[in-house]
């Protein structure tokens, strides 16, 4: 495939899902299905508002610090159970346990610890984030080969030189994939715990556009949070092609 082919796909299928959501749309088949235009309209409209792009910073800092929490315990933890089979074995019970527990569940318990401050949001968005990076750096530390371990022992390759220019390296394929699901999952609690308990945010704007029948709002909401995921994705997925080049390459050579 042709970079202009992918070009055409990437781009001309959101269009042909647009216009057909536009002409739907205009048929106002129901006072909850605003026109296209309208729901544009209300989005350029709030962005030109000090106080959404104010509510959007908010919702970004508490997005970016509990993801860069999750992923800093994750790695440094996936690293440490990736190379010890006994922990890992102890454990992964423990793991599966609380990893099984809704973090919406947590909100109420949170709030009581914590208030309804950023710190309670930060911790639940840690929480949910934290499962993919930790499983992921776990998988791919523990699938390093024997033979390249064995040989840096044997060269006396000291464990800081081991650790970032062998274990890391091969376990960062794995690593960015849990990060690309955290960020979604980042996105998602952030938007649910600023619903519940807060007055600030993407999450607390859209509510506050739903309570006061302002559906257009509650729609241009919506999309903004939609193209600030897609965004972030897209940026993520930079960082990665960046930094991952040889493993694509490698991946091309052997194919």
């Amino acid at each position: 495939m042709t970079r202009r082919t992918r070009l055409l796909l990437e781009f001309g299928s959101p269009l042909l899902v647009l216009a057909a959501v536009a002409v739907i749309s205009n048929l106002k088949l129901s006072y909850y299905f605003p026109p296209l235009q309208s729901v544009f309209a209300d989005f350029v409209g709030i962005w030109a508002e000090e106080q959404t792009r104010a509510g959007v910073w908010s919702s970004l800092v508490r997005l970016f610090q509990g993801l860069l929490l999750a992923t800093g315990i994750g790695v440094i933890g996936g690293v440490l159970l990736g190379l010890s089979r006994t922990a890992s074995a102890m454990l992964m019970p423990i793991f599966d346990f609380l990893r099984c527990i809704p973090a919406t569940a947590l909100i109420p318990a949170s709030i009581l610890a914590l208030g309804i401050g950023d710190a309670s949001k930060v911790l639940l968005i840690t929480l949910v984030c934290l499962w993919p990076v930790l499983l992921n750096t776990m998988d791919g530390v523990a699938g390093v080969e024997p033979v390249a371990i064995a040989t840096s022992r044997a060269y006396r390759i000291r464990p800081g030189d081991r650790l970032f220019r062998i274990l890391l390296p091969a376990a960062s394929p794995r690593i960015f994939s849990g990060m690309r699901t955290s960020m979604a999952l980042a996105l998602i609690m952030t938007v649910v715990t600023e619903m519940v308990a807060a007055t600030d945010g993407l999450g607390a704007f859209t509510l506050a556009a739903q309570r006061s029948f302002d559906i257009t709002g509650m729609w241009a909401g919506i999309l903004t949070l939609s193209i600030l995921g897609y965004l972030l994705n897209l940026a993520l997925a930079g960082i990665e092609h960046r930094l991952l080049h040889w493993y694509r390459r490698s991946r091309e050579e052997r194919t």
